[in-house]
């Protein structure tokens, strides 16, 4: 035993011909040679903004930020740049999870339409599939508010539907519910989830039909009670009414706001679909064979057997399609849509504070697509297939 290890020290190569150890001494002077680099390039612009009277930090953050912002979370001129600036993040956040909800289910319907017997249902989505995956998306983008939005009549003479909504240049007029309104839904959907629960535990024997009307006895409950205790209908709705040659009430979406999201739904919506249809056809013909054999209809076959399968193929690359459509959100600056690029450019202009502004910028973006990524390598844990 003695001798073999001996045998292994001497046949042993001395460490500067070890590879492990060349590997490990490699990687070590790599990185002192990328934070040499990174230090020569921090030195350089320190002194390139001394030469021009300029200086690095972020106490400009605290002063008036002294410009509007069209849209957004409440907000005045008063406010500091740092408020300005979480105004644009917070309309990049919005504009991009409204996308990528739209997107998804555009992506599905068309995926699935492309598989579809149906021969119009078919061609139509193969049509516009192709349309908008070779159009550059800055090019769709500016098409939805350049020649569909600012094309709408003037707001006095926009398309009314039912006197209840307004198309206009200005963008859509909806009716808008009262505040109290999502806090009413979501505490009747609890009580009458939790009402169900606890009927299934305590009364099993008690009929399914009678276990619903009772669970929504509950929840139109709540309802009431919200409506007695805060003397306001959680229901009503305050309806856009033409004054003069303006629309006053109800809820305004603006038309810079629905170019950039039909832009970059129609965009993103085709690749998922891409993805979707490649997903389905993935599928192996057995699996969907043995769904058929075991008597479960068409519908049935594609919602418990064929769909779940596909997910599994289908998530990870949406992804990456989800983290493209937010960076390509910077694009609303081409249309006016007040988002982080386009405050942040604002902020620049004023401020002369461009490294700063743009760093909080870089990290901003990086941040949201790092939180894009962590949820959906999550959810592709929970749908992948587990090997025994």
């Amino acid at each position: 035993m003695t001798s073999l290890r001996d045998h292994h020290d001497q046949t042993r190569p001395p460490f500067w011909r070890d590879e492990r150890i060349i590997r490990i001494v490699l990687q070590a002077l790599f990185l002192v040679a990328v934070a040499v680099g990174l230090s020569i390039l921090y030195r350089n612009m320190v002194i390139g903004l001394a030469k021009a009277g300029l200086d690095l930090g972020f106490d400009f953050l605290k002063n008036s930020a002294n410009f509007g912002i069209s849209e957004g979370i409440p907000y005045t001129p008063a406010d500091s740049y740092f408020k300005a600036f979480i105004v644009g993040l917070v309309n990049t956040i919005w504009v991009s999870v409204v996308s990528i909800v739209l997107s998804t289910i555009m992506g599905f319907a068309l995926g699935v339409a492309r598989l579809s017997s149906n021969w119009l249902a078919r061609q139509l989505a193969s049509g516009l599939t192709e349309i908008f995956r070779n159009i550059p998306v800055l090019l769709i983008i500016i098409y939805w508010y350049q020649a569909v939005f600012l094309g709408l009549p003037q707001v006095e003479s926009g398309f009314s539907l039912f006197n209840m909504a307004y198309f206009s240049q200005r963008g859509l007029a909806y009716p808008q519910p009262d505040v109290i309104l999502l806090p009413t839904l979501v505490l009747m959907v609890l009580v009458g989830w939790g009402s169900w629960k606890l009927l299934q535990r305590w009364r099993p024997d008690l009929n399914e039909r009678w276990a619903g009307v009772i669970s929504l006895v509950g929840a139109l409950l709540v309802a009431g009670l919200v409506w007695a205790f805060s003397g306001r209908d959680p229901f009503a709705l305050d309806v856009p009414k033409m004054v003069g040659f303006n629309l006053q009430g109800g809820g305004q979406i603006s038309a810079e706001f629905l170019g950039i999201l039909l832009g970059l739904v129609a965009y993103t919506g085709t690749y998922i679909a891409e993805i979707v249809r490649g997903g389905f056809q993935a599928v192996p013909k057995g699996q969907r064979e043995a769904a058929r054999s075991i008597g479960l209809s068409e519908m049935n076959a594609f919602r418990l057997v064929i769909a779940p399968i596909a997910l599994r193929s289908i998530i990870p690359s949406l992804n990456t399609q989800y983290q493209t459509l937010i960076k390509n959100s910077s694009l609303a600056t081409a249309v006016g849509y007040p988002d982080l690029f386009g405050v942040g450019s604002i902020i620049v202009n004023q401020s002369g504070k461009t490294v700063e502004v743009f760093t909080m910028i870089m990290l901003s973006y990086l941040a949201l697509n790092l939180l894009v990524s962590l949820g959906m390598n999550w959810l592709n844990e929970r749908v992948k297939l587990v090997e025994r």
